[in-house]
């Protein structure tokens, strides 16, 4: 969950991933190019890009809404919600776990569409009442100003994103909402996630062959033809899929390290240095001699750091012999712990919240050892099921 820092609402972290201004540019471009050309065409050329641009930003502060409803429900059934990251195809909140009652999972799910579908109605309502309807409709769009113009736009889209996340294909918020009343009813969260998981499979490949057909010519109902208009919906299909699958995985791999201690999987033996260590020393008798790429960096037995190659590729190489290690490492109080008898599942999270590949695992402020993502993903590859297993870890 990484992206653009936009800055915190309601105490959560609002990030923008790169792709997200793609799909401004594109959303500019089409209106400014396309649609409003032909609704308004007595329209100067900056007024088209203007009104289009903040009609591509608007559809995202929509999207925003529709995901922070998730947060706002999310918190008040106890679950941490830490950022929302908006990209191409919408946003997704990092909510910390899974929700623990078929009712929060209900509660949370239903409540993005909901808040979409209103957004949409409140939007024609007012450009209604701004375009005063009642006239000829021929020549209501040409008639209609900027403003209202945005309103009929935003209104159908905003309908669209709600009755969209209704489809019953996990991850989307109807899947959820399938899953909800599936582990309601069985009181497996597990077997209502595959079920609803293939649903979203089966959903996705169907959009990918509408989209495949779009491309080589057919009509379809709603969503017309055309080469771009195809390719797009075979995206949107094929990362619903892949998203769908990956969301079981994800919880399968959660239910395999569930109750399993740190102790289990942590290196005992780790090698350690002192802040005083010079970095060339550092390199030459540690990182190039051993396949350990962070090291612990102790004083008097108590844990003051943690110092890796990346960390050592930021200093330049003529002064390795003058700098200490001190001045390079993470200090113990940007470190994402963990300790021996907590469960795997907070380390997996604790991974998560730094995108680190180890983590000093401490009794008290003694280090005890350190707990790798790679022997997690190494243990995870011998005990899940066949098809079930996680990707290969990426390079520390």
């Amino acid at each position: 969950m990484g992206g653009l820092n936009l800055g915190k609402i309601f105490g959560v972290r609002i990030a923008a991933d790169w792709s997200l201004f793609v799909a401004l540019w594109l959303v500019t471009v089409s209106l400014a190019l396309g649609s409003f050309p032909a609704w308004h065409p007595d329209w100067g050329g900056g007024m088209r890009w203007g009104v289009a641009f903040v009609a591509a930003v608007l559809l995202f502060a929509s999207v925003l809404l529709h995901e922070l409803s998730h947060a706002v429900v999310a918190r008040a059934y106890g679950l941490e919600v830490r950022s929302i990251l908006l990209f191409v195809f919408g946003g997704v909140a990092n909510i910390e776990r899974e929700p623990e009652t078929p009712r929060a999972e209900l509660a949370m799910a239903i409540v993005g569409p909901l808040t979409s579908i209103a957004l949409g109605m409140l939007f024609l309502l007012l450009g209604g009442w701004l375009a005063h309807l009642g006239g000829d409709p021929e020549r209501l769009m040409r008639d209609l100003g900027p403003t209202a113009t945005l309103l009929f736009w935003l209104g159908p889209l905003n309908l669209f994103i709600g009755l969209f996340n209704l489809l019953p294909g996990f991850p989307l918020d109807g899947g959820r909402i399938l899953r909800a009343l599936l582990w309601r009813a069985t009181g497996d969260l597990q077997g209502a996630t595959r079920w609803a998981s293939l649903s979203g499979q089966a959903i996705g490949m169907v959009l990918v062959f509408a989209g495949l057909s779009m491309i080589f010519g057919a009509r379809l109902p709603f969503f017309g033809a055309g080469v771009v208009s195809g390719l797009w919906i075979s995206v949107i299909g094929w990362f619903l899929s892949s998203a769908a699958a990956m969301s079981y995985r994800q919880l399968v791999i959660m239910h395999l390290v569930e109750g399993v201690p740190v102790r289990r999987l942590m290196r005992k033996e780790v090698a350690a240095i002192p802040p005083t260590l010079p970095v060339a020393r550092l390199v030459d008798d540690y990182l190039m001699g051993t396949d350990q790429r962070a090291f612990p960096v102790l004083t008097d037995d108590r844990l003051v750091g943690l110092v890796c190659l990346e960390d050592v590729r930021v200093v330049d190489r003529d002064v390795w012999n003058e700098i200490e290690v001190g001045t390079i490492m993470t200090p113990v109080a940007a470190l994402e712990t963990v300790g021996p008898d907590d469960d795997l599942t907070a380390a997996m999270r604790a991974f998560s919240r730094k995108d680190v590949e180890q983590l000093p695992v401490l009794q008290g402020d003694r280090l005890v050892g350190v707990l790798r993502r790679r022997d997690i993903l190494k243990w995870l590859e011998l005990q899940a099921p066949r098809g079930e297993r996680p990707a290969q870890p990426r390079p520390a």
